[in-house]
This record gives C-alpha cells, structure tokens and sequence, in this order.
C-alpha cells in the first residue's frame, strides 16, 4: 500500500502544482480576470485529476509489475491527491488580489514541491539539494514560459 500511495502522491502534488501554477500565471498575466481562473483551477481539479489518474491506470498497466489491486489504488491516490492539492490554491485566487495571489501562489507551489522533494530524496537516499534543485528547475521553466504565453496574449487581446 505504501508503494501506490507515494506514487499517487508523487504524481498527483507534482502534477497538481505544475499544472495549476502554469494556468495561474499564465491566465493572471494573460487576461487578469479572477472568475477565468478560478474556473480553469476547478476544470483542472476534476477533468485533469481524471485524465492524470487514467493516465497513471494505463502506465501501471503497461509497466506490468503492479497487480491490477495496486493499479487501482495508485489511480485513485493519484486522483485525490491532484484533486486536493489542485485546490489548495483557491483560497488564494479568491480572497486575495489577484496580482498578490498569483504570487503566493508560486511560494506556495515551490514550497510544497521542495518539501516533497526533500522527503522524496531522503526516502531515496539521495542528496536532497540536487533533487530540489532539478524539481525547481522544471517547474521555473513551466512558470517562465507561461508567463511569455500571458504576456502574449494580453498583447493579442489589448
């Protein structure tokens, strides 16, 4: 059990905040509407927390070294875990300014996948600073250019 529960989390938080900040900033700079983002934040944490967990179902499947009861679990841990982590970023889309929540967003965001990184590499006995380090690295490239994609299409739209 705890084989699928840290795939489906790996796989749900990291999906989650890569996922959702790419949508936050390039939305948040893009067309500066809170009720678009809001909506996209919600679409991610149904219809793309359905679509990673069936994604993983598959690839288990494929892999063939996990019984179809452990397939089963790691597609719903993967679903719940992207589901709620997707979520967690509400609250500051909605309570906040939008510029202010864009940008606690990304604390956010980093911070959850460091501290996952951190438990994962001392899971795996590896040095934490280069897993963080190689994690972080992603996830600014996911955030680089969807802020480029935001820039762009405020561009396009004024």
């Amino acid at each position: 059990m705890f084989k699928t529960f840290r795939v489906g989390i790996g796989f749900g938080l990291t999906s989650a905040i890569i996922t959702t900040l790419g949508v936050i900033v390039g939305l948040g700079f893009g067309l500066d509407s809170k009720l678009v983002i809001i909506s996209a934040i919600l679409t991610i944490a149904i219809a793309d927390s359905l679509s990673d967990a069936l994604g993983v179902h598959i690839a288990k499947e494929a892999e063939g070294n996990f019984t179809h009861r452990e397939v089963w679990r790691v597609t719903i841990f993967t679903f719940i875990f992207k589901f709620i982590f997707s979520l967690t970023f509400l609250p500051f889309i909605i309570f906040l300014s939008l510029p202010l929540a864009i940008y606690l967003s990304v604390v956010w965001g980093l911070l959850m996948l460091s501290i996952f990184s951190y438990k994962l590499a001392k899971f795996n006995q590896e040095r934490p600073g280069k897993i963080i380090f190689e994690h972080l690295m992603i996830a600014f490239l996911v955030l680089v250019l969807t802020y480029l994609i935001g820039i762009f299409i405020n561009n396009l739209v004024q």
